[in-house]
Formats: C-alpha cells, structure tokens, sequence
C-alpha cells in the first residue's frame, strides 16, 4: 500500500500551476489560463495550508476507509488513512519523511523514494507561485486526442529528476489526468495515472472532489473528497515524527 497512497500526490495541486521564466509561450498561454479558472493568483497566494477529508477504496486490496490530507506550504505533509481500525500515516516534516508501520504500529523513518514524493507534495502552492524558486519547469508537448476530447499536454520537471505530464482540458482548462512513472507493490517501475474530476469551488478556489488512479493498467484506487479547508492554523508539530 506504499505507493498507491503517493503516487497521485505529485498532481494533487498541479491545478494551481503558475507560469516560470524560461517556458514556452505556449506553456505561459495554457498555465495563465488555467490560473484564472481556477480562482486567481491572488486566491492561491492566500493559501497557507490546506486540509482535505473524505474517503478511499484501494481495490486491489478491497480495503475502503477514510482519509485526511494536510498541507502545510512549503515542506510539510501529512497523511492519515484507516482501514478497519488500522491507521496509517505517512508526513514529512520539512527535513525528513517517517510513516506508521501498519503491520507492526512502530513508527519508521520513510524510504528516501517515499519521502522524495511527500517532499513534492509538500511544496503545495509554493511549487505552483514560484516554480523557478524550486527547481520545477514545464515545458508544452502539444495537443492529444483523447475519446474525441482535445487536451493540452504539459511537462512538469523537478530539479530531483522527476516528471509528471499533465493533461489539460483544452475547453475547460482543468486537470484531466496526469501521468508518471511510479513502483508498484513488487518494489517494479510502472506507469501510473490519475484521473481527477468533480470540480466545486471551495472559497473561490476550484478543487477536484474525486480521483481515481490506475497503475500498470488496472484501477489501483478511487478517492472522494468530502471537504475541504484552507488556513486552519497547522502547528509544525502536527507533521513531527511521533515517538
């Protein structure tokens, strides 16, 4: 369950992107327009943590439960899933990534792959306001058909060497899907993709309310989002390593 958990984080606030010095026009086009639908720079700036709670279903396991995301910008992260009684949780601190050993309940330090992504994750907003500032640039790929829709296709790079593309509704300019290499659960390199959907507005800012995610070709996991918060107040010490 390492993985699934992550794999579609990296796209989780690929709405709010930001265009960079150093991109292409058409990249600055697409981006700019994409900010606007989404509610403004002027929203985004504001943000300075984010709360999300709702529900999972990680099908190749057939365990369903509920879930809770916080981001607190720009390098904390905190997940916490429960199946069953079981909780599980993943975070980043700002330095360094730990999780909760479901099988055994003992609080371990994280992979460094595992922690590579919730320290993407964490960046939130940061990595979308100020890209260059972090590395991060996006290059435009062109347009694809996809069942007759046309959408935008970007690259996100991040300076550790990770990418994601990112398909952009060509009508709407909202995420589609975005898609990346990711390790499956036999620790193997696999094509990941997740798919978003359920648009709302949450205090002016559009947000996805559902997503589904499906690796090496069969659907790993679908989430619900039932609400989301911004500016709760995080403390640091809600994101440290519990002992």
């Amino acid at each position: 369950m390492k993985r699934l958990t992550v794999v579609w984080v990296t796209g989780l606030f690929l709405l709010g992107i930001l265009s960079s010095p150093g991109m292409s026009q058409n990249a600055k086009d697409i981006l700019a327009k994409m900010i606007e639908v989404q509610g403004g720079r002027a929203a985004l700036e504001k943000i300075k943590d984010t709360t999300m709670t709702g529900t999972m279903e990680i099908i190749q396991f057939g365990l369903s439960g509920s879930l809770s995301i916080h981001i607190k910008e720009p390098d904390k992260a905190r997940m916490d899933m429960e199946f069953m009684g079981m909780v599980v949780t993943q975070a980043f601190d700002g330095e360094n990534g730990w999780g909760v050993n479901p099988q055994t309940g003992a609080v371990e330090d994280m992979p460094e792959d595992q922690a590579k992504e919730m320290k993407r994750m964490a960046l939130g907003n940061a990595s979308l306001l100020n890209p260059e500032k972090y590395g991060i640039t996006y290059t435009y790929k062109g347009k694809e058909t996809i069942e007759g829709k046309d959408y935008f296709v970007l690259e996100q790079a991040f300076e550790d060497g990770h990418t994601t593309t990112m398909y952009v509704d060509a009508q709407t300019y909202v995420m589609y899907k975005t898609k990346e290499m990711s390790t499956n659960m036999a620790g193997l390199q696999e094509e990941a993709e997740a798919f978003y959907g359920d648009y709302k507005k949450v205090d002016g800012v559009m947000m996805f309310h559902s997503m589904r995610v499906v690796q090496g070709g069969e659907e790993a996991m679908t989430m619900t989002i039932t609400e989301v918060s911004f500016n709760t107040g995080l403390e640091d010490s809600f994101f440290k390593k519990e002992e």
